[in-house]
């Protein structure tokens, strides 16, 4: 399967991070949106995304291999690259960016975001859903 996911990502307590070539950020405690996308493999990029040990990679990688972090639900959808990007401009509605976090390979300003309005994500997430390849959804 290809396309797109998001990961919800709680935040126990307030962190600092160093995220590769990007430089230290920190995350307050909360939720977490994480958009990206996967054309080739998309159960197995969420099976890795869902370990804690692993080579890092993408900067996600840095803040889910942080002890306060855990991924709560994982929401999936079949689709191109460019749905990646038009649903994380949705979300950015409603959370607060985090500056230049994994959005390397598009004009985007984040593809991660501090959640302010929890409704408002599930709401969004499950009209376009589709079952988790990994069963958390």
């Amino acid at each position: 399967m290809k396309g797109i996911y998001v990961l919800v990502v709680e935040l126990s307590k307030d962190v600092s991070i160093s995220v590769g070539k990007l430089g230290t950020f920190h995350f307050d405690k909360g939720l977490y949106a994480y958009v990206g996308s996967a054309q080739v493999a998309l159960e197995k990029r969420i099976e890795r995304h869902q370990r804690k040990t692993k080579a890092l990679f993408w900067h996600i990688d840095y803040l889910l291999q942080d002890p306060f972090s855990r991924i709560l639900i994982v929401f999936t959808r079949c689709g191109p690259k460019s749905d990646e990007c038009r649903v994380a401009v949705k979300i950015a509605e409603h959370g607060e960016a985090v500056k230049g976090f994994g959005c390397s390979d598009c004009g985007c300003s984040s593809h991660l975001y501090h959640l302010n309005d929890y409704d408002f994500l599930f709401k969004f997430m499950n009209c376009f859903a589709l079952p988790n390849p990994s069963g958390s959804s």
